[in-house]
């Protein structure tokens, strides 16, 4: 646990201050293991912070782990006390908007790539460099291939390397640069799919190993970096957390919508479905409604409001009664990379889930047993329509939905082939 006089400084640390958290005596058993976060994993309420929260939690179940993760927002005390029960050390440094975007466009300048930059904060470098100070760490992980360079620190010279790279991000930003129409932001995309590729490509010629999300995204890295150089270590999802309500009934002829509205592919699925399928459904339903949930709503989505029969909702503490309350869940990415968590979600809570092929190309689903896909308006407009009439078709893909998660994306399970690497045994020791 944190402190009281530990949460205070949390909840009002300066700018540019790292916040080293002791917490209370706890018996915390195995391996020192150090973990490094491109955000803050809690609450585990989006894609990132979701996985690095179940991460640390596996990790923190087999050794001793000291975190350290930059704060782009105030950390509460629930985090606080949260992390500290999880770990033996943990260090949030706080960084400023200003500061994260020059240094991204120094690191441009120099030929690296913005992400690179972004995330290269003094204040977690420094906090590294202590720690390793008074602590031999049997490994190093880190949470994105932006968090790569603070692998290179020469304290952490002789500390076994491990990179959770989750997703291709060079594939996403050469994914961003055929879809925006913007000139300036294409060139940008594609030379920052050009650097981050570099590094991608370096990485299985020094770290101990890398992990992606799916078999798709192994396939992708591989085809660059060499076959067999990723680890497949899938998403799970909170079982109990995400659960069948039978005390609770859908509202008739309603879909929604969940995910970050400030996210590039999340903002084109919402816009995209809203005027090019929406209408069609509205004529054949006229009552109908489209809700779109999640935080920090984009200019474009928030215009979305105006459209007959879509209702913004925003920001929630808690999707599930938006998920629960909804006939059909709907996932018209047409952007997407790696393990969609609404998908697993939705699926886990019972519904009845609609998904473009681009959703669930990380998935084993079946198309027709576990959910539906659709691809064309004329598509969506017809699956989505079907399940507004066909409650037992409702009802039939739910329970199906709920066994596949349930037979295939349990935390544990999935985490398994990260965390081996993670504690592999270190050469010359018992």
């Amino acid at each position: 646990m944190v402190t009281a006089a530990g949460q205070a400084a949390l909840l009002a640390h300066p700018a540019g201050m790292s916040v080293d958290c002791l917490p209370t005596p706890a018996e915390q058993t195995g391996d020192p293991v150090l973990y490094l976060t491109h955000r803050v994993p809690f609450p585990p309420d989006k894609g990132d912070r979701i996985r690095n929260y179940h991460v640390l939690r596996q990790m923190a179940a087999r050794g001793r782990v000291w975190l350290g993760c930059l704060a782009d927002e105030p950390v509460t005390a629930v985090a606080a006390n949260e992390l500290g029960r999880l770990c033996e050390r943990v260090a949030f440094v706080p960084v400023s908007r200003l500061s994260r975007w020059v240094r991204a466009g120094v690191s441009l300048l120099r030929g690296r790539s913005v992400s690179e930059g972004a995330f290269a904060e003094p204040g977690l470098t420094r906090v590294i460099q202590g720690w390793a100070a008074e602590q031999r760490f049997q490994a190093a992980v880190v949470s994105a291939s932006s968090m790569v360079p603070y692998l290179k620190i020469p304290a952490l010279t002789g500390v076994a390397p491990v990179v959770d790279l989750v997703d291709v991000d060079s594939q996403k930003w050469l994914d961003f640069a055929a879809v925006d129409r913007s000139a300036p932001k294409r060139w940008l995309y594609r030379v920052e799919a050009s650097r981050v590729r570099k590094l991608e490509r370096g990485l299985p010629g020094w770290v101990r190993g890398v992990a992606v999300v799916s078999r798709a995204e192994a396939d992708v890295f591989d085809a660059f970096a060499g076959a067999g150089t990723a680890t497949v270590a899938a998403n799970g999802v909170d079982l109990d957390y995400f659960r069948p309500d039978s005390e609770s009934h859908a509202a008739p002829q309603t879909c929604v919508f969940v995910g970050a509205l400030d996210y590039l592919p999340n903002v084109d699925a919402a816009v995209w479905f809203a005027r090019e399928v929406w209408p069609a459904i509205r004529e054949r339903c006229p009552s109908a409604e489209f809700r779109i949930v999640g935080r920090q709503p984009a200019s474009e989505v928030v215009r979305l409001a105006d459209l007959p029969g879509v209702r913004l909702v925003g920001q929630v503490s808690d999707v599930r009664p938006y998920v629960t309350s909804a006939t059909v869940v709907i996932v018209p990415l047409r952007l997407a990379r790696g393990i969609q968590n609404k998908v697993l979600e939705a699926l886990a809570m019972g519904k009845p889930v609609i998904a473009t092929p681009p959703a669930l190309a990380a998935l084993r689903t079946e198309p027709g047993r576990h959910l539906l896909a659709a691809s064309t308006p004329a598509e969506w407009v017809e699956a989505v329509c079907d399940l507004f009439a066909d409650p037992a078709r409702c009802r039939e893909l739910g329970a199906a939905g709920r066994r596949f998660v349930e037979e295939n994306h349990h935390w544990e399970r999935c985490l398994n082939p990260l965390l081996e690497t993670i504690f592999a045994p270190v050469a010359g020791r018992e």
